[in-house]
Formats: structure tokens, sequence, C-alpha cells
């Protein structure tokens, strides 16, 4: 068992099942602070909040930013890569009441041209995250069965980039639901096959989830950008973007549209655009 002050959880699970949680991350109070803030964010920008919350945010938002690079995430994170970490990307993944938005049944290395697959998502719940409000549903152990055949969709109510889904069935009995209350983490592996369905709850579903490899990993295609977390970087594979000056400035603007600007070519390269709805818009990286 991995344990550093409140941060307890079975190492173990994560390499044999591919996930592991709840992992306990923030307090009720930190919690309902950087809940508030993404609801005020999008009800003072109801028309870009998708935005500002979408793709590498931690880029926008220094609260957010902050979260990433905290002590307890960074702690977990550490006990299945190792002590030199990076940042690769995060976004929030927000379904409201009733919505019908779902993740379809997907790996996360299909796309996204990251070498060796060593990468874990943390996904942070800020409101609850349970069957109910279509909370994360993976397939125990896939992670072991190495890159499976994806197609792609664009449907508009996937939450994908690419609408993106694993080329195989999968059977109710085969999955488990990962139920996270406010300012618990679970860790899942970039080759876990997971999914989430619609949200029929009566609030939203709110969660964080950002993206760490290890220092050593690469990425193929082109140079995007990543945030040194801990340790140390000998291998320089990525371009350093700072931390944001303030809330949604000009300059961090700047930083964050050159992300996606970098990230969506490598991500869409091979995309079918063929197949895509007339006036399909990147998703970014989800």
């Amino acid at each position: 068992m991995f344990r550093r002050g409140p941060v307890a959880f079975e190492v173990s699970d994560y390499h044999e099942n591919g996930f592991a949680a709840p992992i306990r991350v923030l307090g009720d109070a930190e919690t309902g602070v950087l809940r508030d803030e993404v609801a005020r964010l999008r009800r003072e920008h109801p028309s870009d909040a998708g935005q500002f919350l979408g793709t590498n945010c931690h880029l926008l938002l220094p609260s957010f930013y902050d979260l990433a690079l905290s002590e307890k995430v960074l702690d977990a994170v550490e006990a299945v890569l190792g002590p030199n970490l990076l940042v690769w990307s995060s976004g929030f993944f927000l379904k409201d009441p009733g919505d019908e938005k779902f993740v379809s049944w997907h790996q996360d290395s299909t796309y996204w041209g990251l070498e060796p697959p060593e990468i874990t998502t943390a996904w942070i719940a800020l409101t609850p995250s349970v069957p109910e409000s279509g909370c994360l549903r993976v397939v125990p152990g896939s992670h072991t069965q190495g890159q499976v055949a994806h197609v792609d969709s664009f449907a508009e109510t996937n939450m994908l980039s690419r609408g993106q889904e694993i080329a195989v069935d999968v059977t109710e009995d085969e999955a488990q639901d990962i139920e996270l209350q406010p300012g618990e983490m679970s860790l899942h592996h970039v080759r876990l096959v997971h999914g989430s369905e619609p949200n029929r709850a009566r609030y939203p579903r709110v969660g964080f989830a950002v993206r760490y490899i290890p220092t050593h990993v690469r990425q193929n295609g082109g140079r995007t950008f990543a945030v040194l977390a801990r340790g140390r970087d000998d291998y320089r594979h990525f371009d350093s973007p700072p931390r944001p000056d303030a809330a949604l400035s000009p300059t961090a603007w700047d930083t964050h549209q050159e992300s996606l600007r970098r990230t969506n070519a490598i991500l869409m390269a091979t995309a079918a655009q063929e197949t895509a709805a007339p006036g399909h818009r990147l998703k970014g990286v989800d």
C-alpha cells in the first residue's frame, strides 16, 4: 500500500486492474472553492466556458494549474509513475442534469501520440460522480491487452475529440463503476478501456482530468507543451509553458491557444475528416 499523510491506496490495484480509487486529495472547503469557480465561469461566460474549461485549462486558470501540481495529487501519481513527472494536458468533463453527453468505450492512448504508454489520468471529482450522474466506467485489466482498434463517429453527443470507440463489444458484466465523492480522485492507465453514461442526476457532474507522464515519455508527430510537476527533466521532449499570470489573461490565452494548435494537429492528424458532420468543431484532447 502507498501511504503518505491522508493519501493511501493499493498500488498493486493500479498495476493489476489499470485503475485505483477512491483517493482523497481535497478537503470539503477546497473542493467548494474550486467548484464555485467552475460555476462562476460557466455563469459569467455561457458561450465561452467550454473553451475556458476544455483542453489545457490549467494554462488559463491558476487555481487549476496549482491543483494539477498539488502535493497530494502528485504523491499518488508518483507512486505509479515514478518521481520525475510532467503534466501533459488537462480538461473538465462536464455533464449537466439531463445532459445526453456520454463517453464511448475507448482507450486514451489511441490518438495521443505518446510513447511509451506510461501515462496516467488523475480524475478529480468536484461533485458526486456516481452511476446516476454518469460516473467513469472501466473494464478492469483491459490495459494489459495492448492497443485495440478504434473507429471514429464524430457523434455530437460524444464528449471525445473524434467520437472514437473501440471496435469490439463490451458487455455490462465486464464493466465497473468508479464512484467518487467531491474531493476524491481516481487514477487510470492510458490503455484502460473506459467510458461513461449520460447524467440522469439533478446536479451537474463536474470532474477535472489531468494527464501525467514520466519525463522520458516522448511526443510523436510534433512538439507539444508539458509542465514539469515534480523531479527533474533530463530529456526535454516538450516545451515548457508558464503558469498563467491571471485567470483568462491575454498572455495565458495566447499560451493556451498555442497549446491547442499543437495538440490538435497531432490528435487529428489521421482523422477521417470526410466522416465528420458539416461544421464539426474540434473538441480537444478528451
